[in-house]
């Protein structure tokens, strides 16, 4: 099988957003463009193309990656994770998305999937993250409308609300590292 160039397709299976998905790219595709034109989950945007921005970002087998730099190939018969995966089983926004409409943590728009698989990453290993931990895990993604903080707010608004906190973000106390003991 080739595509209308004549370059060889090969197929990719893959469990994406906990679904079996399946389909024939070149060698050369990369996963960003696999899900966008083959499997037609548009909302992993395409920003830099170099892995620098962020907006690509997708968890594979529950990591986050830049789909930019990976070919469609190479996930294959990997679990991965887009922004659409995110939501509640019913369609419903989760925890996190729901944080980023109220802090205001998106503005554009563009860098907010790759934000939100970041700080996803992030809460399913710490639900309750410090002020730095949070920075540290968005620090590779490029925003260029909301200046952080928003999303800083809405990654600790969203730690508040998982552990069942009253839903008020932590002071600013916890902005940077513990030192270490003496």
């Amino acid at each position: 099988m080739s595509d209308r160039t004549g370059e060889r397709l090969h197929e990719v299976s893959l469990v994406v957003n906990g679904q079996a998905r399946s389909g024939a790219c070149t060698a050369r595709t990369s996963l960003v463009d696999f899900l966008r034109e083959t499997l037609r989950l548009t909302g992993t945007h395409v920003g830099c193309e170099h892995g620098i921005c962020g907006a690509c970002s997708v968890m594979l087998d529950d990591r986050p990656v830049r789909s930019c730099l990976m070919f469609a190939v190479q996930a294959a018969g990997h679990r991965i994770t887009t922004v659409e995966g995110l939501a509640n089983p019913d369609g419903s926004m989760s925890v996190l998305q729901d944080s980023f409409c109220e802090a205001h943590g998106l503005q554009c728009g563009y860098c907010t999937p790759g934000m939100l698989i970041a700080a996803q990453a992030l809460l399913d290993r710490n639900v309750q993250p410090t002020e730095f931990e949070i920075r540290d895990a968005i620090g590779g993604n490029l925003c260029r409308c909301t200046g952080y903080q928003q999303i800083v707010d809405a990654v600790r608004l969203a730690s508040a609300r998982l552990a069942g906190g009253a839903g008020q973000p932590a002071t600013a106390a916890d902005a940077s590292p513990a030192a270490p003991a003496a």
